[in-house]
């Protein structure tokens, strides 16, 4: 009798286990396939919760890998990169995954940090231009100039048109003050691709630091040719003409970037510089004024901040 008993129970716990291991596989389905759902109409912040609690029901590798994606989607690179940490640990020999982290950590301003992924690439597949690139990357942000400039020499012996990699050796040399190499690399970086902004800006930069004005602000003013609203030409050729004392130039350049975008804080900024050298204090006063009230408000958002302290050195403030 209590042999019977005991199975009857056992076999009753059993079944009512088993049900609700079928309604958490069955709430598990819904929630990664909601994600996924969200995904494809680019609800990436939806998709964050529905593959956030299917997996708090289920470790699932694939599920781990929609939410790594819907994080990037989000702009959450540090909330992506627990669950790739984990992933890697699941799958350690995974090359994809390694590549991937170290992305997520250049996104994050932590690239020096990619440098043990990166490596583990390259002796796997030391043919792989992409996989060394990144490790040039990851050299360059660990302070380790002239090894990431050895590794980009080996990528364009392995690619000889890849241009990412010309451009980054170039920013290499650049940092090494090796500026006629880094030069030649600009050029070779413009000759694979003509329309490429962050090319014509680096050898603006560059021949600003060879000493050739005239043409780092030829460089800047092509790179408005090309987007008449990159911000970045703005700022250097704003700069360029004040360091030259062409005042009346910078602030109608600027004026020009304002016009197009009136939330541009630093534009504000430089105008102030060039308006008070220019001895215009009090229009000066009124654009750091407007910049401060744009970097309040951006500092809501999480956007990066122009920098007041060192600014003026003329007797604004």
């Amino acid at each position: 009798m209590g042999n019977f008993l005991f199975s009857l129970f056992s076999s009753k716990k059993e079944e009512a286990d088993g049900g609700e291991r079928k309604d958490e596989r069955k709430k598990f389905d819904i929630l990664k396939f909601d994600g996924m759902r969200a995904q494809r109409i680019n609800r990436a912040d939806y998709a964050v919760k529905c593959f956030t609690e299917a997996l708090r029901i289920q470790k699932d590798f694939e599920t781990m890998n929609y939410l790594v994606s819907a994080y990037v989607a989000t702009n959450e690179p540090e909330k992506a990169l627990p669950v790739l940490n984990e992933m890697i640990e699941m799958e350690p020999d995974n090359m994809e995954l390694l590549l991937t982290r170290a992305h997520l950590l250049f996104q994050t301003g932590r690239g020096a940090e990619a440098v043990p992924d990166c490596l583990r690439a390259v002796e796997t597949d030391e043919a792989n231009p992409v996989a060394g690139f990144l490790l040039a990357k990851a050299r360059r942000a660990a302070g380790d100039f002239a090894a990431a400039a050895d590794c980009l020499t080996k990528v364009v012996g392995l690619k000889d048109d890849f241009a990412d990699a010309f451009l980054l050796r170039a920013e290499v040399y650049l940092d090494m003050q090796q500026g006629e190499e880094a030069l030649a690399d600009a050029l070779s970086a413009i000759r694979l691709a003509p329309e490429e902004e962050a090319a014509y800006l680096l050898r603006g930069r560059i021949q600003a630091h060879l000493g050739d004005t005239d043409a780092a602000e030829g460089d800047y003013r092509k790179v408005l040719e090309l987007n008449p609203f990159n911000e970045e030409a703005f700022l250097l050729l704003g700069s360029s003409l004040i360091s030259s004392r062409k005042y009346d130039a910078a602030i109608a350049l600027f004026d020009e970037a304002l016009e197009q975008n009136e939330q541009f804080a630093r534009a504000y900024v430089e105008r102030a510089r060039a308006k008070e050298l220019n001895g215009d204090k009090e229009g000066a006063l009124e654009d750091l004024a407007t910049a401060r009230k744009l970097a309040a408000a951006n500092e809501e958002d999480g956007a990066e901040q122009p920098n007041f302290d060192d600014l003026y050195k003329g007797g604004i403030f």
